[in-house]
């Protein structure tokens, strides 16, 4: 199993996924509307698993907790019911991976993460969030991308809890970015005023991660 300090997990690594998901998705293509898929993309019905291999297990599930942590006014923390009680809405918004594929019509329930920003309340020199999984993954987002209202905290993928395959028990999701910036296994929300380039950041993947730009790789 490969684990996110393992030195064979790198950048040949998610190229060969690339490859592999590429390969599928050629022989699978579908047509569409040119202006709603970002160039370099393939739109796929499928929604592949991507991670570092290192998954919770459901039985963790109702012992789950999100931390808010950093430049707050506020810090928090929630059990997976209380993050429901915050107010869920349902979203659905297209995904699209760095490995080349899109997907169409995902349909999410969770909370707005601008509501966790009313609740935490940054500090005014907060300008990046940095993300914390449960594998040790990281990624960093400006704050601005995540004033948007289609940016969730998510606890439902198709009106079911999220499995482990697909970044349960909460995940983030930030459609306008590449999916590596929607971290999965969600277990803290860092405001920070300094920015901090996570797990692939530092290994040669883009800052940003904007779909429409391109920006794959630093």
């Amino acid at each position: 199993m490969l684990t996110p300090d393992s030195k064979n997990f790198n950048h040949s690594y998610i190229k060969a996924k690339e490859a592999q998901v590429k390969r599928h998705e050629q022989s699978h293509a579908q047509t569409d509307d040119p202006n709603r898929l970002p160039p370099g993309q393939v739109k796929t019905d499928r929604f592949p698993i991507l991670d570092l291999g290192v998954r919770p297990t459901r039985d963790l599930y109702p012992m789950w907790k999100v931390t808010v942590e950093g430049l707050v006014e506020r810090p928090m923390e929630w059990k997976l019911d209380e993050l429901r009680k915050l107010g869920e809405v349902d979203q659905t918004s297209d995904f699209h991976c760095v490995t080349r594929w899109s997907a169409y019509d995902v349909h999410w329930t969770g909370i707005p993460f601008v509501k966790i920003m009313e609740l935490v309340k940054p500090k005014p020199e907060v300008a990046h969030v940095i993300f914390h999984s449960f594998d040790g993954y990281t990624t960093n987002v400006p704050l601005k991308e995540l004033k948007k209202p289609n940016v969730l905290v998510a606890l439902q993928l198709d009106g079911k809890e999220i499995p482990p395959e697909h970044g349960g028990p909460v995940r983030m999701v930030v459609p306008r970015l590449y999916g590596w910036k929607s971290a999965k296994f969600l277990t803290m929300i860092r405001f920070v005023e300094e920015d901090e380039p996570g797990f692939w950041e530092v290994r040669g993947y883009n800052n940003h991660g904007d779909p429409w730009g391109e920006e794959r790789y630093s």
